[in-house]
């Protein structure tokens, strides 16, 4: 049985970082401080919310700070005063060095991907819109060049050919979890590896995972049916592959979100972007090697819904995909 005798600092956001954050909870680490970002509004009422981690943070009675700039010297002074042997960071922002070396061990980041691979804001969607097959959790020192440091364990999970992103954000987010609590009692021990990245490389230069921006969701049609594919489970449910539908006579153009597809595979005598569609339950768009079958979307103003649903109220075949 460990002895959970190191003061812990926890800092993340998003849902990402609650089950990590409730894992050494509940295994009993001494968690001083959870570090989040400040209330914002939200939603369409612009309704002041609070992170994910801070709710679960004041649910167990964790004291929270929220700093608007991490150089704030009141900041700086409350983080210095919970003495932290050692910081954990999930799903938050980029430090300076003036927090990340205050703990005497250090400050560890849990990633979601195979470091060195994937380094980057989006690892767990361009993972899938890259169609790899394994993916995994790593967690490591932190250091000046973002996520870079010295590995400590790795975990990987498989990605079958079907799976979203957010299926693979709910399975790294629990892998994340017990890697993480693993990883703080190994240094409770004193007995952990720390691996050099620049080892693992292989020969090959690393593969980056960059913030997303809206020209990144676009699908593009004119390409092979397999990245397609990945293209959209690899943003869905968030932040959503997205098209155009023109009106034939008017001209008018409605953004379409596209969340889940099935390959047709086959060669088909049509252009890429082409639609077919029977009114009722199919809605197949062409591209090169095949054709996919849009299961579920979202119009522009509407709840995500089946194609079935979608076709009962909207005239498709009005239509056509801007390519």
């Amino acid at each position: 049985m460990v002895n959970h005798n190191l003061r812990l600092v926890y800092m993340g956001t998003p849902d990402f970082a609650v089950f990590p954050l409730k894992k050494l909870v509940e295994a009993g680490c001494h968690i001083v401080g959870v570090v989040t970002n400040p209330d914002k509004p939200a939603g369409r009422g612009q309704q002041i919310q609070e992170s994910p981690v801070k709710k679960y943070a004041r649910e167990v009675g964790l004291k929270v700070l929220q700093p608007g700039k991490f150089r704030d010297g009141g900041f700086l002074k409350e983080l210095s005063e919970l003495k932290a042997d050692l910081q954990l960071v999930v799903a938050f922002k980029m430090l300076p060095e003036v927090v990340w070396n205050m703990p005497p061990v250090g400050t560890v980041n849990l990633h979601a991907s195979l470091l060195p691979d994937y380094r980057g804001a989006a690892p767990i969607n361009w993972a899938v819109m890259n169609g790899e097959k394994v993916s995994g959790v790593t967690t490591f020192l932190l250091k000046h060049e973002i996520d870079t440091g010295n590995i400590i364990f790795q975990e990987k999970v498989a990605i079958p050919d079907d799976m979203t992103a957010g299926e693979l954000h709910d399975e790294l987010m629990l892998k994340g979890a017990e890697l993480l609590l693993k990883t703080v009692e190994a240094i409770e021990t004193g007995n952990y590896p720390l691996i050099e990245q620049t080892g693992l490389l292989e020969g090959h230069e690393t593969i980056h995972a960059p913030k997303i921006f809206k020209e990144d969701m676009r699908i593009r049609w004119e390409e092979a049916i397999v990245p397609v594919y990945n293209h959209i489970r690899g943003l869905s449910p968030f932040p959503g592959a997205w098209t155009e539908l023109v009106h034939n006579t008017q001209g008018s153009v409605l953004p379409l979100k596209i969340f889940k597809t099935q390959k047709i595979m086959g060669s088909f005598d049509r252009k890429a972007g082409e639609i077919d569609t029977d009114g009722k339950q199919k809605f197949e768009v062409y591209v090169v090697g095949g054709k996919l079958q849009v299961l579920e979307l979202q119009l522009s103003g509407k709840k995500r819904m089946k194609v079935e649903d979608f076709l009962r109220g909207f005239p498709l075949s009005d239509y056509h995909i801007k390519v």
